[in-house]
């Protein structure tokens, strides 16, 4: 396939590398200054761009090196946003009690500055005349929304949601734009929004925060739409739905039936879809796939160290293919392998071997 979703992909974060996730911690304690800092990013891009390569992938990423979180770092700097402690559904870790911070709309919602255009400018530069693709990864305007609900957008500023929806499908549109004058051809937006309210705890939730789950799906749908409605007609867009990956937590459980014909209506190349177990549900809502579009099967678990049986893999793709015609099949890990700086429980030499192995079975079944 020339276009993305490619046959062997990605979600595109990467564990991080012990030396970056050391200058990053001198950082922040103020003994690294904002150059030595990039320089080290730089480095840890690069090693990680070949590592990529050599897997055999076409879309290649930066691993979200240059963040602490895979939405939150991108969010706060759009205007009006600020961030502010998690009272929602929290992560399953045995024993911990940190969770991410979550967004909070404070002002009006605008992109005054280019957001992370800098950062795919460079992947861009290190994926030059190799053949390969550079993918760059953004949180979903919808998760301006979820976890905070209606209760976490100010009234004073928004009395009115529809102008709230409104200006982030604007800023969003400003900030695609800057991403495409950098290059970007291929734009994934990380979106859990649909895989959390497959989940009635997090229906509930948004109950609490004042809004209808039944009626959400729709309304995300509708602002990716009109977030993307000026893309270039060249840059490929998919997205990427999961029920939560923080240090190989979750959140959410349910199948895919009470959101995807809402996901299916977004105006997109393909879906990656989190399939790695039971949680996910079966493939039967998968029977609404669009013509001429890419689900991208998330069979490969980042959550665990152990390596999946390629046969393994190869039985569920049969079994995918039941349901909608293999050309429109693809083959991905469920998430990434570090949604936030922290990574999840398995090596560096687990995520190669797991990368090798989705680009292995995609060979085999699709040549």
């Amino acid at each position: 396939m020339n276009r993305p979703p490619f046959r062997a992909d990605q979600v595109g974060s990467l564990l991080r590398p012990a030396a970056l996730s050391e200058a990053r911690a001198r950082h922040r304690a103020g003994q690294l200054d904002a150059v030595a800092l990039r320089a080290a990013e730089d480095a840890a891009i690069a090693e990680a761009v070949q590592r990529q390569r050599a897997c055999g992938l076409q879309s290649i990423t930066d691993g979200e090196f240059r963040r602490d979180w895979w939405h939150l770092d991108f969010l706060a700097q759009l205007d009006g946003v600020a961030l502010v402690d998690n009272g929602g559904q929290k992560f399953r870790i045995a024993g911990q009690s940190e969770q991410p911070p979550i967004v909070s709309v404070t002002g009006r919602i605008g992109c005054s500055a280019p957001i992370m255009a800098d950062h795919f400018a460079y992947l861009a530069s290190l994926t030059a005349g190799t053949g390969c693709t550079p993918k760059m990864t953004i949180p979903s305007p919808s998760m301006l929304h979820l976890r905070g609900g209606r209760a976490a957008i100010s009234r004073e500023v928004y009395p009115d949601l529809d102008a709230f929806w409104h200006g982030v499908a604007a800023a969003y549109r400003v900030a695609i734009r800057h991403l495409a004058d950098a290059g970007c051809r291929y734009l994934q937006l990380d979106d859990i929004t649909f895989a959390y309210l497959c989940d009635p705890k997090i229906q509930q939730n948004c109950r609490d925060n004042g809004d209808d789950p039944a009626a959400l799906p729709q309304r995300y749908a509708q602002v990716i739409n009109a977030a993307l409605a000026d893309r270039p007609a060249d840059m490929a867009v998919t997205i990427h739905t999961c029920r939560g990956n923080f240090k190989s937590a979750w959140v959410a459980e349910g199948g895919y039936d009470p959101v995807v014909e809402a996901m299916f209506s977004t105006d997109v190349d393909g879906w990656f879809m989190e399939f790695d177990n039971q949680r996910a549900g079966g493939f039967e809502p998968l029977r609404k796939l669009p013509a001429g579009k890419q689900v991208v099967l998330g069979l490969v678990t980042t959550k665990l160290g152990e390596l999946e049986s390629a046969d393994a893999l190869v039985r569920r793709i049969d079994e995918a293919a039941q349901v909608v015609p293999l050309d429109q099949l693809c083959l991905s890990p469920q998430c990434g392998f570090s949604s936030t700086h922290h990574g999840n429980a398995l090596s560096q030499d687990d995520q190669w071997r797991k990368l090798e192995r989705v680009v292995e079975v995609a060979r085999r079944v699709w040549g």
